[in-house]
């Protein structure tokens, strides 16, 4: 008996509680690995899956983002181009305007001087038909008188011919006056 109760407490034998318990494991581990196992790597799956489609999003999202800056800069660029294009045509518009604006003026004032010119050859033929007319008169009443006096008398002749200039000077003198009154 003393060897029985030797194999009875050895632990490295097994006895029949060994066994059941060691059963008993094994159908839970089967139970579990038949039922929780599945449901856990499912889970674990679609957290996976998830977290998966999470990162996709976030690096599509990261390179939408990357595309819309690329998208804003593109188009700043070209908006600045553009008003830079609108700035030098808006400064050559005015240019243009200026130059056109002077050019006009330009005609105007030798339109106006042409006129003027006009007006003063008008005034002058004016003034000298009025002369010639006036000279004709005056050599006709000159000559009337030196007619009407005698010739012989050379002194005579001499203080006519003074008598009328001094005529035309009172006249050309009052005519002066007149006109700048």
């Amino acid at each position: 008996m003393a060897q029985h109760t030797l194999a009875d407490n050895n632990f490295l034998v097994p006895n029949a509680t060994f066994i059941v318990e060691f059963i008993a494991f094994l159908i839970i581990l089967a139970i579990i690995g038949k039922y929780v196992v599945p449901r856990l790597t499912k889970v674990l799956g679609e957290r996976q899956a998830m977290i998966d489609q999470q990162v996709k999003d976030a690096q599509e999202a990261k390179h939408q983002l990357a595309q819309a800056q690329e998208s804003y800069q593109n188009a700043l660029t070209e908006a600045r181009t553009e008003a830079a294009q609108i700035r030098e045509n808006a400064r050559a518009e005015a240019q243009r305007t200026i130059e056109e604006l002077r050019t006009s003026a330009q005609e105007e004032a030798a339109r106006i001087v042409a006129r003027g010119d006009e007006q003063l050859a008008q005034q002058r033929s004016a003034v000298v038909r009025e002369l010639r007319a006036e000279i004709g008169t005056l050599a006709v009443e000159l000559a009337e008188k030196i007619v009407s006096q005698r010739l012989a008398d050379d002194t005579s002749v001499s203080a006519t011919v003074d008598a009328f200039l001094a005529g035309l000077e009172a006249r050309d003198t009052a005519a002066t006056t007149g006109d700048t009154a």
